[in-house]
C-alpha cells in the first residue's frame, strides 16, 4: 500500500470545518458554565473533558459518511456530537484509577485529577445520558431509532464495556494476538463503527434494499478495521511516540505490564498489522459510489500519525 499525498490539503481544510462545527454545537449541548445548583460541579467537568480538543475522528466519521450517502454533512452533527459524548465519557472511565490509572489526557490532567474521582465518575455519567438526549434532539432525520440502538449496542457490554471487560480480566493471564484483536474490537472499534453506521443513518440511507443493506455492512466493516488500525497504531505510538506530540504518557502499558501488538509481536509486525488493516478500510469503501477521497485520504493519515 503507498502513501498518498494528492488532496491532503483538501482533507485538512474539510477536518478543520467538520471539527469547528462539532465544537461549536457541544458548546450549545453543554450547561452553560455558570450554571448554580447542586449539579454546577459535575457540569464543570464534563465541560472541562469534553471541550478539551482532541482529534474528533468518530465525530468526523459521522459527518463524512453523511456526506458520503448524499445528505449535506450538516444533518449528521447531533449523531456526531453524540458520538463523541460517549467518547469522551469512556475516556474520563479509562484513567480512573480502578481502570488503567492515567493522569494526563489530552495534553492536561485527566478529569479526576482535578474533580476528583467520584466527580469524575458522575461526569462520565452524565456525558453518557446526554449523548442519547442529543440524539432525541436532531432535527429531519429518520433513522433516530436505529442510531440510538446502534449507539447503545456499541457502547454497551457487546462493544465498549465487553472490550474494556476483556482488558481488565486479561490482566495477569496469557494474553495471546487473537485475545487483543476481541479486546479491540470492543474497546476501540465498536464506537468507530457506531460512528460510520450513524452517519450512514444521518444521511438516510435505506436499510430496507439491498444497496442500503451492502452499504451498511460496508460501513461497519470499514469501521472495524479502521478501529484496529487506530488502536494497534496506538500501541506502537505508546511504545516508541513523544508524550509532548501525543499529549498523555507514554509506556503506559509496559509501566502496568499490560501486554499490547507491540509487546506481543514487535514494533515492525505490529505496524504492518495496522497497514493491513487500513487497506481492508479502504477496500470496504468501494461500496459507495461517491466520491470516497477524504475517507481515504483520512484512513491512510491514521498510518503515519505521530499524534
Amino acid at each position: 500500500m503507498t502513501e498518498r499525498t494528492e488532496g491532503a490539503a483538501s482533507m485538512a481544510e474539510l477536518c478543520e470545518t467538520y471539527r469547528e462545527a462539532v465544537e461549536e454545537l457541544l458548546e450549545k449541548l453543554l450547561p452553560p458554565p455558570e450554571q448554580d445548583g447542586p449539579a454546577a460541579r459535575v457540569t464543570e467537568a464534563m465541560r472541562y473533558s469534553l471541550l478539551a480538543g482532541g482529534k474528533r475522528l468518530r465525530p468526523m466519521l459521522v459527518l463524512a459518511f453523511c456526506a458520503l450517502c448524499g445528505r449535506e454533512w450538516q444533518q449528521g452533527l447531533y449523531y456526531a456530537c453524540a458520538v463523541e459524548m460517549v467518547h469522551t465519557y469512556s475516556l474520563i472511565h479509562d484513567d480512573l484509577p480502578c481502570m488503567d490509572d492515567d493522569d494526563l489526557r489530552r495534553g492536561r490532567a485527566a478529569c479526576h485529577k482535578v474533580y476528583g474521582e467520584a466527580m469524575a465518575l458522575l461526569a462520565g455519567d452524565g456525558l453518557l445520558t446526554l449523548a442519547f438526549e442529543t440524539i432525541s434532539r436532531c432535527p429531519n432525520v429518520v433513522h433516530d431509532f436505529l442510531a440510538v440502538r446502534t449507539l447503545a449496542r456499541c457502547a454497551g457490554y457487546r462493544g465498549m464495556v465487553g472490550g474494556q471487560c476483556v482488558d481488565l480480566t486479561a490482566d495477569g493471564g496469557e494474553v495471546t494476538a487473537s485475545l487483543l484483536e476481541q479486546m479491540d474490537r470492543g474497546k476501540t472499534s465498536a464506537l468507530i463503527e457506531a460512528a460510520c453506521l450513524m452517519g450512514c443513518y444521518a444521511g438516510a440511507t435505506p436499510t430496507h434494499t439491498r444497496t442500503g443493506k451492502k452499504r451498511l455492512t460496508a460501513a461497519a466493516r470499514y469501521g472495524q478495521a479502521l478501529g484496529l488500525a487506530f488502536q494497534i497504531r496506538d500501541d506502537v505510538l505508546d511504545a516508541l511516540g513523544d508524550p509532548e506530540k501525543l499529549g498523555k504518557n507514554t509506556g503506559m502499558d509496559s509501566a502496568h505490564q499490560k501486554r499490547n501488538y507491540v509487546t506481543l509481536l514487535g514494533a515492525d509486525a505490529a505496524q504492518e498489522l495496522v497497514e493491513k488493516y487500513t487497506q481492508e478500510a479502504l477496500d470496504a469503501l468501494g461500496a459507495f459510489p461517491r466520491n470516497t477521497e477524504f475517507l481515504r485520504e483520512l484512513t491512510l493519515s491514521l498510518v503515519r500519525r505521530e499524534s
